[in-house]
């Protein structure tokens, strides 16, 4: 399970509907309690993509390694990566598997004419073959 909590949340929801239509990226960042995780902050990122923006996405090398810095400087955990899916279902794509990490959670908002319609979290396998959807659960403001 992933919690995402208020500030965060809306943090990830303002930085995908202001890139709309182009998707958006970046890291959650938090810790591990009992049996889920809790995202303390979300840190937008720029996508990096040399191509349309509009059907993916690409986080540099040296911007998630500075947010996992970030992370470990202030007692935190790089949890995961959030992106957009504009005008289209919160799904974890082809792509976004072949591109995943297995330990992170990835959270895909689905921005459908420049609003927040919904949200899915996937926890990609060991082998980069499948993800899974993992419980996640959100604060609003």
């Amino acid at each position: 399970m992933i919690e995402v909590l208020a500030t965060p949340w809306q943090i990830m929801v303002s930085h995908a509907e202001s890139t709309y239509p182009r998707e958006c990226c970046g890291a959650m960042l938090g810790d591990r309690r009992e049996d889920r995780k809790v995202v303390t902050s979300a840190v937008p990122l720029p996508n990096s993509f040399a191509g349309a923006q509009g059907a993916r996405y690409e986080i540099g090398n040296d911007d998630l390694l500075a947010a996992d810095r970030a992370a470990r400087s202030h007692g935190l955990q790089l949890l995961g990566i959030f992106h957009s899916h504009p005008d289209c279902d919160a799904y974890f794509s082809t792509t976004d598997l072949q591109n995943s990490c297995p330990w992170f959670s990835f959270i895909v908002l689905s921005i459908q004419n420049g609003r927040f319609h919904h949200a899915n979290s996937f926890l990609p396998d060991l082998d980069q073959t499948r993800a899974d959807k993992e419980e996640l659960v959100w604060h609003n403001a």
